[in-house]
Formats: C-alpha cells, structure tokens, sequence
C-alpha cells in the first residue's frame, strides 16, 4: 500500500517538465521495469535553480521523481549530490520493499545531472560512492 504522500506526488506531480536548455541532464532507467526518468538542471552560482523532470514508469517512479526534484530545488550542488535514495523514501513516508528501486532510480538521475553540469563547464564528474544496484530480481511478473 502506498503512502499518502506517494499518492499525493503521483496524481499532482511537482516540477514535471522539460527544461529545454537545461545546465545539466540526468537520464536513468531499466527496461527490465520500464521505469525511464530524465532530470533537467538550470543552476546558477553553484545553486539548482531550477529542476524538472520527466518520468516514464509506475507510480512509485513518478513519485519518487517528484520529491527527489522538490529536495534538491534550492540546494547547492553539494548539498544535492548528498540527497540519497532513503530520504527521497522517508520523504515520502515509506515506499513498499520491492519499489525502492525507484527511489535508487531517482537518486541515480540525480547524479548524472549533477555530473552532466560538472562536465559541461569542464570539471571532473564527482565518483559515486557506489553500493547502489538497481536489480529486479525481486520482481514478479505483476510489475
């Protein structure tokens, strides 16, 4: 059972979008779930000023998509960088065991933006600190 929060980011999604001349571009996904997520960045002085997203997948990706974009509007890219899987869940009041890949998903698109932006203006992407798997074999046939 979803969370009202959960519920609440996937019938009124937050930052849903596309930023067409977006700093920074995050695209992740598994077609072994469907779940396909691009994170758009405009940032300025360090800081994300603005942040949308485009999400092709269940409603817990859409969700998670949600809240990771209204965590990390405002934030600096450290401070975003820092943004994890977990609180994306907790800030979403929990997400059942075998939709946690979509907060991972989430966090992955985050990265991948952020680093998109570090390339672009010719810095070093920043390393992940790994740990993360994005596996589905804990899925059924009913995904």
């Amino acid at each position: 059972m979803y969370s009202e929060k959960v519920m609440d980011h996937f019938m009124n999604p937050r930052n849903q979008g596309e930023i067409p001349d977006a700093d920074g571009v995050g695209e992740v996904g598994n077609p072994t779930c469907g779940d396909i997520m691009r994170i758009f960045l405009t940032v300025k002085d360090n800081i994300i000023t603005d942040v949308k997203f485009q999400t092709f997948g269940c409603g817990a990706a859409i969700a998670s998509s949600s809240m990771a974009t209204e965590l990390i509007k405002g934030k600096t890219l450290e401070e975003a960088w820092e943004v994890s899987n977990k609180a994306v869940a907790e800030a979403l009041e929990g997400l059942p065991p075998i939709k946690m890949h979509c907060s991972v998903l989430a966090e992955e698109g985050i990265h991948k933006a952020i680093n998109d932006y570090r390339i672009k203006n010719g810095l070093e992407p920043w390393e992940e600190k790994g740990g993360h798997t994005h596996s589905h074999d804990d899925l059924t046939d009913e995904e």
